[in-house]
């Protein structure tokens, strides 16, 4: 990645000119940075990544709609460009942020936390009582799921890859941490759910984990595989791997089909709004980089040691 001037024309019919207050920063993001089409197609370099912004309204294109200069304004979906100063958005796809909201706050949780909304009301809608897992539980999206699981009422083990990691997740609400190199989740769930296992495991580490997600599901639980980390994991034999493990189901949800729909983008982002509001979610922005400084965000994002979310400041 460079930091160089980008030339910016007039928004187009549709679009709005949006001036950036913050950029969220999101794993997805290094894939797009390596040329990885995943999991939106990346278009031909030279291209400005990132796709999850907050800013104000500067200019709107003909035909806009609801938007005037001087909104407040955050999108959380592409097209690719937030790593940017300003920027043009379809207006389509952006939302109007509620007064009391803080800009870093919905930067870093705006697409994450759409993504924990869907996964836990609509890929499968937790009930209070529920045991779930979840992955990297420290991580940005793991602490937002850690959260809003505890105030749906579940039980929430989650995995994590140091004893630092695991007091963060306790802090957010997991019941039971799990350092993977020194306890199996597995056993674990097993052991809180007396022998019944989880009702769903939120799988983003992928090809290190999804045999043993599968191993800690109760009969016909659910394993929502949103990521991949540790790379793609092998083949599912839905005869062996689900079936005789007990008529289980697997899916792969990703936000562009849960937000495909102007409605359903608006009611998914709400949600998070207001659990932003109640308190429910809170952001854990323990990392900010000038935006010029992009290249070492993604560096202490890909170490791995990195602990909440991380936004861009331009």
């Amino acid at each position: 990645m460079r930091w160089e001037d980008w030339p910016v024309p007039d928004p187009a019919a549709g679009e709005v000119r949006l001036r950036h207050t913050a950029i969220g920063v999101n794993y997805a993001d290094t894939y797009h940075r390596a040329g990885i089409s995943h999991p939106w197609p990346v278009p031909p370099c030279p291209v400005v990544i990132g796709f999850e912004g907050v800013g104000v309204v500067e200019r709107v294109g003909e035909g806009v709609a609801g938007f005037s200069p001087g909104d407040r304004v955050a999108y959380g979906i592409p097209p690719l460009g937030s790593y940017s100063e300003i920027r043009n958005y379809p207006a389509d796809k952006l939302l109007h942020l509620p007064d009391g909201l803080r800009d870093r706050d919905v930067a870093s949780l705006l697409m994450k936390g759409m993504t924990a909304h869907y996964l836990l009301h609509r890929t499968y809608a937790v009930r209070p009582g529920d045991t779930i897992v979840v992955h990297s539980a420290a991580g940005g999206m793991g602490l937002i799921l850690c959260q809003w699981a505890r105030a749906l009422g579940a039980t929430v083990v989650g995995t994590v890859s140091t004893e630092r990691k695991a007091e963060a997740a306790s802090q957010a609400g997991c019941d039971f941490p799990v350092v993977r190199s020194k306890e199996n989740f597995v056993d674990k769930v097993r052991e809180v759910t007396g022998g019944e296992g989880a009702a769903v495991v939120y799988e983003a580490i992928g090809k290190d984990t999804l045999q043993q997600s599968l191993d800690c599901l109760r009969l016909m639980g659910v394993c929502a595989a949103y990521g991949h980390v540790s790379g793609p994991p092998d083949p599912v034999d839905i005869i062996q791997d689900l079936g005789r493990r007990g008529s289980l189901f697997i899916t792969r949800p990703a936000i562009m089909h849960y937000v495909a729909k102007r409605s359903d983008l608006e009611s998914t982002a709400n949600g998070l709004f207001q659990a932003i509001a109640d308190g429910t979610v809170r952001a854990n922005v323990n990392c900010e980089y000038p935006l010029k400084d992009a290249i070492k965000a993604h560096r202490a994002i890909e170490s791995g040691t990195t602990l909440g979310a991380t936004v861009l400041i331009p």
